[in-house]
């Protein structure tokens, strides 16, 4: 096994790649971090497995839906950090809890979806407009572009090869000044750290399944958003992780040292 990659940085293009981590029981998936940019980029050679993120089905209404709550954290940060509604585009909006909230909050609010059967699950809960649409591979819709006040990818940006790409067709959609969110795993989360250490030092084996395959492109951290943002035309405004605990939520807001991120970033006007 390579400690090098032999592909650049998926992100600022550098060839500076170390071997940061495997999984896969035989360390067969390979995710190798840029001196550069500190993304952390998997070999893709290997292939991606995304049908393991299942289409689930439950109640966008429900307020004691307990899978409705890590949507709920979201829409509060919303709420804290953008002080006038819009136009609001959920990129994966689910079953729409997100869209379902800001709608009653005032907001205007579209959704976007892979899933033909989901989009229009969304459509009969909370009475909304669903596109189905490959975020990637679509052309905007002429009246999309620079429209929306605040674009919203939760858990989406890791399962994208192309961060650049991805971020330029945001660019496109948002209004000059407007806002993205966007919520991603935290690689350099305490107990990420933690579990690569105890791996590392052969004082722990993880256990994957027969069947299992990477599902994540690449991996950010505080410094690589800054990174993307820079890079793209977008400001990082705030960084945060987060937990679905109370009191470590509390905690991981203010020390940022949780497994998960939010970062919202400003469409630069200039």
């Amino acid at each position: 096994m390579s400690a090098v990659a032999d592909f650049r940085c998926r992100l600022c293009g550098g060839g500076d790649l170390y071997l940061y981590y495997t999984l896969g029981n035989d360390g067969q998936y390979r995710y190798y971090k840029c001196d550069h940019c500190s993304l952390v980029n998997y070999d893709l050679s290997n292939g991606v497995d995304q049908s393991q993120y299942t289409t689930i089905f439950y109640d966008p209404t429900d307020d004691r839906q307990k899978k409705n709550l890590d949507k709920d954290q979201s829409f509060r940060f919303i709420q804290k950090n953008l002080q006038k509604v819009g136009e609001l585009l959920d990129i994966g909006c689910g079953t729409g809890r997100l869209l379902h909230l800001a709608k009653q909050a005032g907001w205007t609010v579209k959704g976007m979806e892979l899933s033909s059967d989901m989009a229009e699950f969304v459509h009969q809960r909370v009475g909304v407009e669903v596109q189905v649409a490959d975020f990637m591979k679509m052309e905007p819709d002429p009246d999309d572009l620079g429209r929306y006040d605040l674009v919203v990818l939760r858990h989406v940006l890791e399962h994208l090869p192309d961060s650049i790409l991805a971020m330029s067709k945001i660019s496109h959609l948002l209004k000059p000044g407007g806002c993205l969110l966007l919520e991603v795993p935290n690689i350099e989360g305490f107990t990420m750290k933690w579990s690569r250490t105890v791996v590392k030092l052969g004082l722990y084996k993880r256990r994957f399944t027969p069947d299992y395959k990477a599902g994540h492109c690449n991996e950010f951290s505080l410094r690589s958003m800054h990174y993307l943002a820079r890079h793209t035309g977008f400001r990082l405004v705030r960084w945060e992780t987060y937990s679905m605990k109370r009191m470590p939520n509390w905690f991981y807001n203010r020390v940022h040292i949780g497994n998960k991120a939010r970062a919202l970033l400003r469409r630069e006007t200039h």
